[in-house]
């Protein structure tokens, strides 16, 4: 396990840009073990991006991303190691099952067949492990894949608008397991639309606006800022401050 007196995650004014157009820009942030760190904005924020970035699926064009002290150009068989990916979105193979699926990505990583049961248990699958994924709901398949995330229990999960889809309950079932792997020691980086998920999940929150991290703090200090306006009221503002800094880079006022 990471060393708790360290972040886990360090992205050191990172940025990316492909084809002169900037995905992300200049963004710094830090993430210590057993904390859970919310990535929230609009399509085309640029959270999908940076999150990509963390993975090492994409490589910075300025600043560096830290993952327990390990860069992904320097060992990226380690770095990989202690990390676990939940995509946006997945083609899975045809007329496997759920089990058939997770036990293919387990064997990938060596781990026991107990480990796939436990797996679907904990995201609710297990009655379901003997259907075809390609038969599953939008809701089922996120569910999955964020099994999948979970297998190898790395220190740190990266999960990509994980409720997309999601049915109310098992939305907050998502909120439960989140708080379980925290507890656990695991952090949790992730993106989502749901500022209520946020809120009831996250240690802290990044809004984000055409690749700029435009505010961020905890969870509890956003709350308190904005009292009954709450993190709706923290996203407005991120909104504006964020158009605002865009206009005076542009010369615009």
């Amino acid at each position: 396990m990471a060393d708790a007196t360290k972040p886990l995650l360090r992205v050191e004014q990172v940025g990316k840009t492909i084809k002169s157009q900037t995905l992300v820009r200049d963004i710094s942030l830090e993430l210590g073990a057993g904390r859970v760190l919310a990535l929230c904005g609009g399509n085309g924020a640029g959270k999908s991006t940076l999150l990509r970035l963390v993975m090492g699926l994409l490589q910075p064009t300025s600043g560096h991303v830290e993952v327990d002290g390990l860069r992904w150009q320097q060992d990226r068989r380690a770095y990989a190691d202690k990390l676990g990916y939940m995509p946006d979105d997945y083609t899975f193979a045809r007329g496997l099952t759920a089990w058939e699926t997770l036990q293919f990505w387990a064997s990938l990583r060596g781990l026991p067949k107990s480990r796939t049961e436990e797996a679907l248990v904990e995201v609710g699958l297990a009655d379901m492990r003997d259907r075809k994924v390609t038969a599953f709901s939008k809701g089922m398949r996120q569910r999955l894949l964020f099994a999948q995330a979970m297998l190898a229990k790395p220190p740190l999960l990266v999960l990509d608008e994980p409720t997309n889809g999601l049915d109310p309950y098992w939305m907050d079932s998502f909120v439960e397991l989140v708080r379980k792997l925290r507890s656990e020691g695991h952090s949790v980086l992730y993106s989502t639309h749901q500022l209520p998920v946020a809120e009831a999940s996250a240690d802290e929150i990044v809004f984000m606006r055409e690749g700029s991290a435009v505010r961020q703090g905890s969870v509890a200090e956003l709350l308190r800022q904005y009292g009954s306006g709450g993190l709706h009221a923290a996203f407005t503002d991120s909104r504006q401050a964020g158009g605002a800094a865009e206009r005076a880079g542009r010369g615009q006022t």
